[in-house]
């Protein structure tokens, strides 16, 4: 809460635009956060703060995807190796359908829009269709803008699967999310297609989640720092 009071109050007092210079994917996680503990709090029945934080993360999330949706500026520079929190678009809006279906005790209209709505942007993300050629005009754009109208979904995030880091773990609870919600869809919705679109999230984000924790095991040593001070501490004075 006092981190929401802290960024609006930039955004409303200050001339500067700071969202629209700085904004990427993983702006959405401070917005994650507020749902989540609103969600947290409805299950401990604090309805009253569970709608406050409900309804300040989803005003924060509509500039913040209105922003995004743009590519302004700040959401253009992210490193390849920081791709995989593009999954973050859909995570936000599935973890909106849970915490509104537990505010409202029941999966109704609201929360199923929003789980429609992230199931949309999970398969946009996945579309595998090839790639458009650029039109001629495009070769008097500057080489890095030309570049970045020839890239389509798989090559982004093929480029940051080359090198295996920490930040491939953007692809998991992103699914789980969506799982969950898929869950609580199957539940309130009879028929065919419910059932075995929880059944292909839910095995998806299993997949994913061991196929993650191999790499990471198989992969531990990548990931710590030779020079990390606290790794030379564990190992004592050398003689």
């Amino acid at each position: 809460m006092a981190l929401d009071v802290k960024i609006y109050g930039q955004w409303f007092t200050t001339e500067r635009r700071f969202l629209s210079m700085a904004a990427n994917p993983t702006s959405q996680i401070s917005v994650l956060g507020n749902l989540v503990g609103a969600w947290a709090a409805s299950e401990m029945e604090w309805k009253e703060s569970a709608v406050c934080m409900f309804s300040l993360g989803m005003a924060h999330y509509l500039v913040l995807f209105v922003t995004l949706y743009q590519r302004l500026s700040g959401s253009n520079h992210l490193p390849a190796m920081l791709r995989p929190v593009f999954f973050l678009f859909f995570a936000v809006p599935s973890m909106a359908s849970l915490a509104w279906n537990s505010i409202t005790g029941s999966y109704d209209a609201a929360s199923k829009m929003l789980f429609f709505f992230s199931l949309f942007l999970f398969i946009s993300l996945g579309d595998i269709k090839a790639c458009k050629q650029v039109p001629s005009p495009a070769a008097q754009l500057h080489p890095s803008q030309a570049s970045e109208l020839q890239a389509c979904r798989p090559n982004l995030f093929k480029k940051s699967m080359r090198k295996f880091n920490v930040a491939r773990w953007a692809y998991s609870f992103p699914l789980t999310f969506l799982a969950l919600a898929a869950a609580q869809y199957a539940q309130e919705v009879k028929g065919h297609i419910a059932p075995i679109l929880l059944i292909v999230l839910s095995a998806l984000s299993v997949l994913v989640f061991l196929g993650l924790m191999l790499f990471t095991m198989l992969n531990v040593t990548k990931l710590l720092l030779e020079n990390d001070p606290i790794l030379s501490f564990a190992k004592g004075p050398t003689a």
